[in-house]
Order: C-alpha cells, then sequence, then structure tokens
C-alpha cells in the first residue's frame, strides 16, 4: 500500500514538471507575437484568476507581516517568472533551466553547512563553464537573466516556508500571482500592448499558461507532497533541465550540443547531490530534536503552534 501511495506520488511530481515545462515551450512559441513580459503577465493574470475564483483566501484580518511575506513570495515568483521568459527568448530553454537551477542548488547547499558540500557547488559551476564550449557563442544577456531567474528562485524557495505558515493552503499562490500581475500592469502598458493585446488566441493562450504551469502542476506537487519524502521529492525535481530540453526539442525543435547536454547533466547531478545532503542534516536535526531537553520543552510550551 505503502508502495504504490509512492508510486502514485512520484507520478504526480513527473506529470507535474511535464506541465512547467510544456508550459515554457508554449510561451516561448508566443513571442513572435507579444513580448515576453506580456506572457508572463498574462500567466499570472490566468494563474491568479483560477486560484483567486476556486480558494477564495481569507485576506481580512492579516497582519501586516502576513502582507509583507506574500509581497515578497509574489515579486519572487513574478521576478522567476518574467525574467526566465526574458532569457529563453535568447537562448534555448534547457539551457536557461540548467542555468536558472543555479539558484535552488545554491539555497540547497547553503542549507547543509557542510564543506564537502562545496563538491556540488564545484560541479555545477563546471556544467556552466562548459556551455561557454558549444561551437556558437551563447547570448550574454540571455545567461544573465537566466541567472537572475534562478537568484528569484532561490528567493522564492526561501521564502516559501514563512508564507507557507501565514497563508494556508494555496492562498500565496493566488495572492502572490495576483499582485505580481499588478507588478507587472505598468510595464505592459507603456510597451504598447495594444499590437497584442487584442488577438484572442495570444490572450487566450497566455491566461491558460496559468492553468498549466501554474495552478495545475502545484496542486500536484502538493498533493504529493502529503506522502512523499522531500528528499525524493528535491532529487525528482532535478530532473527539469532535461525534461525541459526534451519539450524544447519536440515543441520548438530546439536542440542541445554535447557541450550542452554535458552541462546539463553536471547540474543535474550537482542538485540531486545537494538535496540528498541538505536531506541528510534536516533528518539529523529532527532526530536530536526527538529527544528535547527540559530547557526546550519548557521554552516549546510559551511559542504559539
Amino acid at each position: 500500500m505503502r508502495e504504490s501511495a509512492l508510486t502514485r506520488s512520484v507520478v504526480l511530481v513527473l506529470v507535474a514538471i511535464v506541465f512547467v515545462q510544456f508550459g515554457s515551450s508554449l510561451a516561448k512559441s508566443l513571442f513572435d507575437q507579444a513580448p515576453p513580459w506580456g506572457i508572463a503577465w498574462l500567466r499570472l493574470l490566468g494563474s491568479a484568476t483560477v486560484l483567486l475564483t476556486v480558494v477564495r483566501p481569507r485576506l481580512r484580518g492579516r497582519t501586516r507581516r502576513d502582507w509583507g511575506l506574500v509581497a515578497l513570495y509574489g515579486l519572487a515568483l513574478t521576478g522567476m517568472n518574467a525574467l526566465f521568459y526574458l532569457a529563453i527568448q535568447r537562448i534555448p530553454i534547457g539551457t536557461a533551466v540548467t542555468v536558472e537551477f543555479l539558484g535552488p542548488l545554491t539555497v540547497a547547499v547553503l542549507g547543509t553547512r557542510r564543506w564537502r558540500d562545496v563538491t556540488w557547488v564545484v560541479l555545477a559551476g563546471v556544467g556552466v563553464t562548459l556551455l561557454g564550449f558549444r561551437p556558437e557563442p551563447l547570448d550574454v544577456l540571455g545567461v544573465v537573466l537566466a541567472g537572475l531567474a534562478g537568484a528569484c528562485w532561490g528567493a522564492y524557495i526561501v521564502v516559501s516556508r514563512p508564507v507557507g505558515r501565514a497563508w494556508e493552503g494555496v492562498s500565496a499562490l493566488a495572492v502572490g500571482s495576483a499582485l505580481g500581475g499588478i507588478v507587472l500592469t505598468p510595464i505592459v502598458l507603456v510597451t504598447e500592448p495594444g499590437r497584442w493585446v487584442l488577438q484572442a488566441d495570444v490572450v487566450a493562450t497566455g491566461l491558460l499558461l496559468g492553468v498549466v504551469a501554474s495552478a495545475i502542476p502545484y496542486g500536484l506537487e502538493l498533493r504529493a507532497l502529503r506522502t512523499m519524502d522531500r528528499r525524493v521529492f528535491g532529487i525528482l525535481m532535478s530532473l527539469e533541465p532535461a525534461v525541459a530540453a526534451g519539450l524544447a526539442w519536440l515543441v520548438l525543435r530546439e536542440s542541445l550540443g554535447p557541450w550542452e547536454l554535458l552541462a546539463m547533466a553536471c547540474v543535474v547531478v550537482a542538485s540531486a547531490g545537494a538535496v540528498r545532503s541538505a536531506s541528510r542534516v534536516d533528518r539529523h536535526l529532527d532526530t536530536s530534536a526527538a529527544r528535547p531537553t527540559r530547557r526546550s520543552i519548557r521554552r516549546r510550551s510559551t511559542l504559539p503552534e
């Protein structure tokens, strides 16, 4: 029974990864008709509309801290989406995801606090360096934008834990997406949206991205995490660069050379290794916390649940 539950959870995570990365290819296919930040704007609006309608998060009675956390969450989410779309306008999706993965990898390594885990950073650095050996020069700005998207991804991971305590379920994603849409609105307005905002197919597809690449995969991941160890989840998420490259080839016919594939392999292995190391530290801390002292019991009894 337990194995079947784990198998279902693994399938849910893999399906979520496919949805997210298919969304990236779908978004890039629209760049000839609309700017990347416009597609990111539509995606956030689509996600916010669906989630706010379904979830109906509680907004009254929220503290300044709650709103501050969800604002940071929304900014990280917005930066992660908009900067990534700007990056894949210039470089292949598989390459962009490989560079972007440095963000969550850095967060995982910093969480371990063990010097030997620097190996994973070095391996990832080697992988990114290998991108410079491709026959054709890689767009530097595209790489920088992917790196900034990775930084936003790292910030998103860091703020997800406290915002998850303050906002129940997917409320944070709903409100954060809405705030992100508001933040991008002035940018969209000053870039002459009239050229594409009246095209029904572009707008419909952009809004659909909010469902395909945000609402559905996030819900699948939450359901999977109910029965899946976070270490397994993190290792599965490390497959994203490879899935992104495969779907980009199927949908957009983007191909990667041997150096880029080797770079991707280095980052995937480094990410999986960092997640594994971080989970070992977490298990050690959990084991230590299982034998609390009287002082810690007294201290916990004064803290709210």
